[in-house]
Order: structure tokens, then sequence, then C-alpha cells
């Protein structure tokens, strides 16, 4: 009998996570497959993401924690142009994580959505534990 810790004996495709045979069990895969969303909430899920996986978008998460900001303070906190600025808040706005309203000239912005800063919170634990 093999001991499970020692990987020794296995194959070396099985070692990185690879499986070698072609055995599928059917009633597994069934209930795997049922278990997923419509490709329409996969899809919905995946752009919400690609939102997400932008640096300066989870900064504007952040910096609005617990406050609002004008456009031109997000700027600074960015460091980038206006436009780029204007285009981080646009995508934020169209996922529902940001809302804004208008003084005079001005633009402010606050957190729509809590839920998308703290899942960043919560990859920036999880990251900060493995490292």
């Amino acid at each position: 009998m093999m001991n499970r810790k020692s990987n020794t004996k296995r194959p070396a495709r099985a070692r990185e996570g690879v499986c070698e045979a072609e055995l599928v069990d059917p009633k597994k895969v069934e209930r795997a497959r049922a278990s997923l969303p419509s490709e329409r909430e996969l899809q919905r899920a995946a752009d919400a993401f690609r939102v997400l996986a932008n640096p300066n978008r989870l900064r504007v998460l952040t910096a609005l924690d617990g406050r609002e900001l004008c456009v031109c303070d997000l700027r600074e906190v960015l460091g980038i142009s206006m436009s780029g600025t204007s285009q981080v808040l646009r995508e934020l706005r169209n996922l529902g994580a940001v809302e804004f309203r208008v003084d005079g000239k001005l633009a402010y912005y606050q957190l729509a959505d809590t839920h998308w800063l703290k899942l960043a919170k919560g990859v920036y634990k999880k990251l900060a534990a493995v490292s």
C-alpha cells in the first residue's frame, strides 16, 4: 500500500495534478454540471471579474471606503489622466459598484455597493496570508 503523503511512486503527471486515466464517473459529472450557473450568469460573473481585474479600479474601491471623493481627488489618488479616471469610474458605475452626485461643477463618487470592496479586501487578505 502506498503512503498517501508520499508522491514518489505516483506518475510524474499525476504529481502535477494531471489525470492520466480516462475514467469518468457519469453520476458525478452530471451532478457537477447541474450545479453550474447558466451561461448568462457565468458570463456576467466573468465580466465582473474583468472589471475588478484592473488595479486602478481596485484603488478607487479602496479609496472610497467610508468616504466620498470628487473625481479630481480620485484622479490625484490614481495618478492618471482625467480621461483615464473617467474610464475607470465608468466601468465601476456599469458594475454598480459606485455612484455619483453632482454639486455644481463637481462630481462626487461613493460606493454604491460595498460587496465589491468586501470581495477585493477578502482577496487582499488571502494573498497576504499566502505570501
